[in-house]
């Protein structure tokens, strides 16, 4: 992946998408998905990790509900990885995260991941340059090592919207009765450091691509379900995975 640059890639979907259409399709790749997950399952010989990032309010709550939670709870863990414990700071920073890599059968979701040590970190200025390197290429070593040496494909997103959709989320948590217990008053803060964290992720995407990122335009909610549901179903297509026989 060459140089990204965040502001020259759309937040909404490419014209002439109609937004019916695809709604009405996802429910056939869910289920394409659910007997797709159903045999990495049984066949047990891969582990898919998809990781999640984007800013705040970006919809990674969402994705992971109406894709992923449309599955089969028995085959896919979800994890959040928020502000490490004093017994996690007392490891490297790859220490939990390693813990919850997927074995084989099983889809592992990260909803925030490792990328928050080299992004939130950054930003705040917590680590300095030297560390933040050195800790990108801790990275790409552990993505390595999941998918050299125990078969896990991985799916890293990054959900990509306007700041001034976020703001209408940010809003909305506090209007909304339903989501009010979303709201975090820090958000409206972090949202102030928009163009560093935009800086960061890009040089993140420059220098944690081996696994490639995907940039989805998430403004639209239904856009980003199709992009990452038809993402997941392709990888898992892609195995021509079988049943195993009977067992003798």
């Amino acid at each position: 992946m060459g140089k990204i640059k965040l502001k020259d890639i759309s937040t909404r979907a490419p014209e002439g998408w109609d937004k019916q259409e695809v709604k009405e399709k996802l429910p056939g790749i869910l289920a394409e998905l659910d007997e797709l997950q159903n045999l990495l399952y049984a066949e047990s010989k891969h582990s898919v990790l998809v990781v999640i990032q984007g800013m705040d309010a970006s919809g990674k709550d969402g994705a992971v509900r109406n894709v992923l939670g449309k599955l089969n709870p028995q085959g896919v863990l979800v994890r959040s990885f928020k502000v490490p414990t004093a017994e996690e700071l007392s490891h490297d920073f790859l220490w939990r995260i390693h813990a919850h890599a997927p074995s084989k059968g099983y889809i592992q979701v990260f909803n925030r991941s490792h990328y928050e040590d080299i992004l939130i970190t950054r930003v705040h200025k917590w680590i300095d340059d030297k560390t933040a390197r050195r800790r990108m290429k801790a990275i790409n070593d552990f993505e390595r090592l999941l998918t050299e040496h125990n078969d896990t494909h991985i799916l890293k997103f990054y959900l990509h919207i306007s700041p001034k959709e976020q703001r209408e989320r940010l809003e909305e948590r506090i209007r909304n009765p339903a989501k009010q217990w979303k709201y975090n008053e820090s958000d409206f803060k972090e949202a102030e450091l928009w163009d560093d964290y935009m800086a960061m992720y890009e040089d993140c995407f420059e220098n944690c691509n081996d696994v490639p990122w995907t940039i989805v335009p998430a403004d639209q909610n239904w856009y980003k379900e199709h992009v990452i549901a038809t993402t997941l179903r392709d990888t898992l297509k892609g195995l021509q995975m079988q049943y195993p026989g009977l067992k003798k």
